[in-house]
């Protein structure tokens, strides 16, 4: 997917988070989406097909972790890369969450948006299987 525009869906409660992380990717040449709760981002992940997906773990109208589970029964989500932002990281089984969800990486806030920037670019330019 290198050199060309990739979808990001972005969903964050946190309003000001997720428009710094918005700023980064579209640095990066990335269209992003953001949407402040986990409905929200189901309605647009219907609307448009999305190359890569950061979810907040919890949220109000859906958890990061339902949201998933949804994404994930869609065969055009199957092997969307997701990544989960949270402040509970500690409390989740990261494990269950590779396995059963396949979310490549867990960011426990506080986390560097750099950082994602750089696993977003990393996830983005593996070729799809």
């Amino acid at each position: 997917m290198e050199n060309s525009t990739s979808n990001i869906l972005v969903v964050e409660d946190n309003r000001a988070m997720c428009r710094v992380i918005q700023v980064i990717l579209e640095k990066a040449g990335h269209s992003v989406t953001c949407t402040y709760d986990g409905e929200s981002a189901w309605h647009a992940a219907q609307n448009k097909t999305f190359d890569l997906i950061i979810t907040d773990q919890q949220m109000p109208r859906m958890s990061g972790v339902e949201l998933c589970q949804k994404l994930r029964s869609e065969e055009r989500y199957q092997r969307t890369p997701l990544i989960m932002l949270t402040a509970k990281g500690l409390e989740l089984d990261l494990v269950k969450l590779k396995n059963e969800l396949g979310i490549e990486q867990v960011f426990a806030k506080p986390f560097s948006p750099a950082k994602v920037s750089e696993v977003v670019e990393q996830y983005l330019s593996q070729p799809t299987t």
